[in-house]
């Protein structure tokens, strides 16, 4: 028998525009010993006749030992949004730093689900014309200047204010003696520069009612599209939260979240169900366009309430991959202003080599790079500094200081990047889950608890696939049988799956649980008997037509075949790196009131 494992792989998660103008971010912060009502929310202001979109969340929480709970929150966005202030909610004055979308888009490659299929060939099939020979079957991998002081007065104490990043930002404590402390937040907020509008007030008000400040990001940007730097926030003791219920008044269908939890041991949605797929909907021939169409299928089988677990293991590997060995060494050898004399642009291209791509660098190279260098526009060496080499009056650019560029750069672009491995180096493990959610189904804040009985959960799904060949036969039209990682069978023939992410007659769901921060949990659906029988009712059909195939020449297949081998391994292995996707859209599909999934939606 050959054993062949063709690969395909696809990109990180793809980006689905989940929010309109308004109150519209899902941002990351924590339960906090305040009220329950009293939980940390966020949200974009901006101009209503000009809103903004939300168009991705990333979120990493880490819990110390210590019960502290470090956010980490990226939000991507489009449309115009020259100036506009993300608000929120905190309890007291939180340290605020700068993470780097460059650490998250690293983080969601080295996590992202994977999905193989591995194939074994019985028999030998017959040669297509146009087939030539190759070797034998074998596994295959495919492998900014501080902002002006802002009083207080008109019942608002500021608490702190600062520039971190692209962000000018302040932290504000309404007077509780103030009869509507949304509105006097509102209000100075606008008279303070930052455009806001009185659109979420109704919303903002029950945590400000609290006892609740409020920490407000401002930025300007011109561009239309983009992705807001990611923030750090240092807090108290408490358990994660994503508060998703003021999102609701914006939220598109199906908007996706994809959540890092660290810790001691492996995360769990607390108050959500966890979701257990039918891998029988995953497409294993090519996963790229259905496995972020069944998590939400899934989804919303669970009543947008319930997250799949893609991965959860060891943390501090994944610090190397955010910030590698390599960096820090070139970073250490070009980062000492002494070596730049007389050399200036030929180091700054060594340093734009190993970081230009990162969160940061162009904008401090545009910040210490004069307009003009003689009688070249600065914009036009950043855009092509190779085509420079040579030009004597770039060994000492007139104007450019070397010591505060370096600066720049560690504070701005190295640190972030930096900041956001050790996070993943001072804890122990790492849970990486996935949901989507609309609108109606935002009705509770998700938090994450740990569990000290689960074990690890891998990112890599493989499935094992045999192909039935005979003489008459081509392989790639061959009947195959395919066991999947979750025991179950599917049989097929030729290259195509036989089942679609929309198939009715299969629920998206295997399982789904409640699980608390002891045990297995308890299995509130279980739909891994209906999948099986559906799975046995077609596979009969398939057998019963490769029967009536008629015998085969069993002499002619005791032979071996090099070329039957070639045929083997180019099939390869058929694999897909994905991540919580955000970006691939579909129908909902109301499967849970059809009848064959009647889940408990709690």
């Amino acid at each position: 028998m050959n054993t062949t494992a063709p690969s395909m792989h696809a990109p990180g998660l793809h980006h689905r525009p989940p929010v309109t103008a308004g109150l519209a971010a899902v941002l990351t912060l924590l339960c906090w010993s305040v009220p329950e009502d009293a939980r940390a929310c966020g949200g974009f202001f901006c101009d209503g006749a000009n809103p903004v979109n939300q168009e991705a969340e990333r979120i990493i929480f880490a819990k110390g030992d210590d019960g502290v709970v470090t956010a980490l929150i990226e939000i991507k966005y489009s449309g115009p949004s020259d100036k506009f202030a993300w608000m929120l909610p905190v309890a007291g004055s939180p340290k605020v730093k700068v993470s780097s979308n460059a650490a998250f888009d690293r983080l969601q490659t080295a996590t992202n689900p994977q999905y193989r299929m591995v194939t074994t060939v019985e028999g030998v099939c017959r040669e297509p014309e146009s087939f030539s020979a190759g070797a034998s079957g074998a596994r295959q991998d495919a492998g900014v200047a501080a902002p002006e002081s802002a009083d207080g007065g008109g019942g608002i104490n500021v608490l702190q204010e600062g520039s971190v990043g692209p962000y000018d930002y302040v932290v504000i404590e309404v007077d509780p003696d103030e009869a509507d402390k949304a509105i006097t937040a509102v209000n100075w907020l606008n008279k303070n520069g930052y455009d806001v509008n009185d659109f979420g007030s109704d919303r903002l008000r029950p945590y400000l009612d609290g006892g609740m400040n409020l920490l407000t990001f401002r930025l300007t940007k011109g561009n239309d599209t983009g992705a807001i730097r990611p923030v750090v926030l240092s807090f108290g003791e408490g358990l994660p939260s994503i508060p998703l219920r003021p999102t609701a008044v914006a939220a598109t269908e199906d908007m996706g979240v994809m959540v890092w939890v660290l810790g001691e041991r492996r995360a769990v949605p607390a108050n959500y169900f966890s979701l257990e797929l039918n891998d029988a909907l995953i497409n294993w021939f090519a996963p790229l366009g259905t496995y972020n169409n069944v998590v939400i299928r899934a989804a919303n089988e669970a009543g947008g309430q319930g997250f799949v677990t893609e991965m959860a293991g060891e943390a501090r590997p994944l610090a190397d991959t955010i910030f590698t060995s390599f960096e820090k060494e070139a970073w250490a050898q070009l980062s000492n202003p002494d070596d730049w004399e007389g050399n200036e642009l030929e180091s700054y291209l060594s340093l734009a080599q190993n970081f230009g791509q990162l969160d940061g660098f162009m904008e401090a190279a545009i910040q210490h790079m004069p307009e003009m260098i003689g009688d070249i526009p600065r914009d036009d060496i950043l855009s092509c500094p190779f085509c420079y080499r040579g030009d004597a009056e770039m060994d000492n650019i007139p104007g450019f200081d070397p010591v505060a560029f370096l600066e720049t750069v560690l504070k701005d672009v190295i640190e972030p990047m930096a900041r956001t491995a050790k996070v993943f180096r001072d804890h122990r493990y790492m849970t990486r889950m996935y949901t989507t959610m609309s609108p109606d189904e935002m009705t509770k804040d998700p938090a994450f608890d740990f569990n000290t009985t689960l074990g690890d959960y891998s990112n890599d799904h493989v499935a094992e696939r045999v192909v039935h060949c005979r003489p008459d036969t081509d392989q790639f039209d061959a009947y195959w049988t395919t066991t999947l990682p979750s025991g179950q069978v599917v049989e097929g023939k030729g290259s195509g799956w036989p089942y679609t992410f929309d198939d009715e007659t299969l629920p998206a769901n295997a399982q789904v649980k409640r699980i608390g921060p002891e045990g297995v949990g308890d299995v509130v659906t279980d739909n891994v008997g209906a999948i099986e029988a559906a799975l046995g009712d077609r596979n009969a059909d398939v057998l019963r037509d490769r029967e009536a195939q008629g015998p085969v020449d069993t002499g002619f297949l005791s032979c071996s075949s090099s070329a039957a081998a070639a045929r083997s391994s180019s099939l390869g292995m058929v694999a897909l790196f994905l991540g919580t996707v955000f970006g691939i859209s579909m129908r909902r599909r109301a499967f849970a009131r059809r009848g064959l999934h009647r889940g408990n939606r709690g």
